[in-house]
């Protein structure tokens, strides 16, 4: 198999690609249904990438990356499973497009929040709020006509 492209929006040449050498495939048994060969093949498979030192991914990308995946990585290491085919070639497929669709829409930049006004009742209720707490300092203190 060749290696890895992922697919980013607001990148000139539309994405960038992960060679080969830096994924790393495992293999072991799947779980689940699959007759005779369930216990003899190893058709589940393992991607890992490792998104903190990879050479491919852009030093533009990287801080966008790590921050957006920072729940899934595992000392800087990404690592996708398949299992749902019987093949391993059809796993080995689906693991690398399910990790092209996650570096993928973790490259995607925010959206920045876009500034509203309060609205006329939340301004409303907060004016009265701070009266409400005014007033109730105010009886606190000693009063001024000694």
């Amino acid at each position: 198999m060749d290696g890895l492209w992922v697919p980013v929006a607001d990148d000139p040449r539309g994405g960038f690609a992960v060679r080969e050498s830096q994924l790393f495939e495992r293999f072991s048994h799947s779980s689940g249904p699959g007759g005779q060969g369930v216990n003899t093949s190893s058709s589940r498979v393992e991607l890992s990438l490792d998104v903190a030192g990879c050479p491919d991914i852009p030093e533009s990308l990287r801080p966008r990356l790590l921050a957006a995946m920072e729940h899934r990585l595992v000392d800087g290491v990404l690592t996708v499973s398949a299992s749902q085919y019987r093949e391993q070639l059809s796993n080995r497929r689906a693991a690398r497009q399910r990790m092209s669709e996650l570096l993928g829409r973790a490259a995607k930049p925010s959206r920045a929040r876009r500034r509203t006004r309060p609205t006329r009742g939340s301004v409303r209720r907060r004016g009265e709020a701070k009266r409400r707490r005014s007033q109730l300092k105010a009886t606190r203190r000693a009063p001024r006509d000694w």
